[in-house]
């Protein structure tokens, strides 16, 4: 039996996950089905979103924060993060703009979260 804080909503549902078998996960103390969706990936394949920043060349400040267009398996997280080390960006950047298309492939972008303008 696991013990989890369901992250989905504010509510953080106090969730018991019994996974003794996989094919019959079974969840108690959700409120609401997103909270058993949430335990079976979390003890299955779990995902997360990252952020970090990138090197920016010729910009007003030297660095950009930036993030991924949606969760990707938490066992990829060092090796975006190291992708991410590697990575200079020229200025201007802006919100939205694409860093890396399908990191680690993922299928999963790395995007700007902060607009950074000319030096």
């Amino acid at each position: 039996m696991k013990e989890m804080i369901c992250i989905i909503c504010p509510m953080g549902c106090h969730l018991k996950v019994d996974d003794s078998d996989v094919d019959n996960i079974k969840v108690s103390g959700n409120g609401c089905i997103r909270g058993v969706d949430y335990a079976k990936e979390e003890v299955m394949a779990p995902k997360r979103t990252v952020t970090s920043i990138v090197r920016v060349h010729g910009g007003k400040i030297k660095m950009v924060s930036v993030k991924t267009t949606d969760r990707i398996p938490k066992a990829l997280i060092f090796k975006v993060l190291e992708q991410l080390k590697t990575i200079t960006v020229d200025a201007p950047i802006y919100i939205g703009d694409e860093i890396i298309k399908n990191v680690c492939n993922t299928r999963i972008n790395i995007i700007a979260t902060k607009t950074v303008s000319k030096k």
